[in-house]
């Protein structure tokens, strides 16, 4: 089955696709600490509004809204000092009772600031949410300086996320970019390498993501990337940190994972969703999929229930707070 989740930033952690209008406010209204927080739609209806991933570590949490339809979002404040990037479409951002400008580049939003957010078809925005005690040392920062810096620190953080090889790897990953926000911008920056991949890599790569029937065949990938099969393996080895089975292997249960959450069915059928993608060993499945994503299958079920039940604001904290 070809994934029909959008091109959305961490899309290892989806937690919310195609959702509903009330199913979007009760994710992003926990989010943001904001129980007040409205949405209005620009046409369409309140089905299938958008989508929502969400990785959540020790040092803070990262959100990625992502609009299928145009909406306006009033109400907005953040419980904490929070992180706005664009990331794709053309956002907007207003303060409660200001004029709207483009939100084109990273925004700090402070507890005390009231806002509105615009958000076109297909537009995408990153909220970035530290954990309190390192919130001092961010607002402390002469942000003319610091936000560009950590604009660039943020992106390449993105950069890296579709090769986290495990949720140990993306959580200290995660851990990682937090504590170098509260670094001065030259000493964030010295830790950011985002080097460009080669482009037979990148064939390898988009073959991988972009063929979901495709049975994994070493000899043919390296074919298909002009490369030998010894210096594929160690490219992508030296540029993702992954294998090119492991990197296949994990794109198979990042598709199951998008049919977990859009199920619709009182009784999921993950052994159906894990045999499409050639796990035969449903134990062995579990496994890997718990070592991914750090849940078992049934528990992205669950939070996604939680939330269409209209519990959805336990279930979207707990993550979070098993954490501390």
């Amino acid at each position: 089955m070809r994934n029909t989740a959008p091109d959305l930033e961490l899309d290892a952690y989806l937690r919310l696709n195609r959702a509903s209008l009330a199913e979007w406010l009760a994710a992003i209204r926990e989010l943001s600490g904001c129980s007040d927080m409205k949405c209005t739609l620009s046409g369409g209806s309140g089905q299938q509004v958008g989508a929502l991933s969400m990785l959540a570590a020790e040092q803070g949490l990262l959100v990625c809204l992502y609009a299928s339809q145009g909406m306006e979002i009033t109400g907005c404040r953040a419980s904490a000092p929070v992180l706005l990037l664009p990331r794709a479409g053309s956002p907007e951002i207003a303060p409660l009772k200001g004029a709207w400008q483009g939100l084109e580049k990273l925004v700090l939003a402070r507890p005390e600031d009231r806002f509105r957010l615009r958000l076109p078809r297909g537009s995408r925005v990153l909220i970035v949410r530290p954990e309190a005690d390192l919130l001092e040392s961010l607002t402390r920062c002469d942000l003319e300086a610091c936000l560009p810096a950590w604009e660039e620190l943020i992106t390449c953080y993105l950069y890296q996320s579709p090769y986290f090889q495990n949720d140990a790897h993306a959580i200290r990953m995660t851990n990682h970019l937090f504590r170098h926000l509260t670094l001065s911008p030259q000493g964030s920056l010295d830790s950011c390498r985002c080097p460009e991949l080669d482009r037979r890599l990148l064939r390898a790569i988009e073959k991988i993501r972009e063929e979901p029937g495709w049975d994994f065949n070493l000899q043919e990938l390296a074919s298909h990337s002009g490369v030998s099969e010894r210096n594929l393996y160690y490219l992508m080895k030296r540029e993702t940190g992954m294998t090119p089975y492991r990197l296949y292997q994990r794109h198979r249960l990042i598709r199951v994972r998008q049919r977990l959450v859009d199920c619709q069915c009182e009784v999921p059928h993950i052994s159906w969703y894990a045999a499409d993608e050639g796990f035969s060993h449903l134990g062995r499945f579990a496994a890997l999929y718990r070592e991914h994503f750090g849940e078992l299958p049934s528990e992205t079920v669950q939070w996604r229930r939680a939330i269409q039940d209209g519990s959805g604001e336990k279930a979207l904290t707990e993550p979070y707070l098993a954490l501390h």
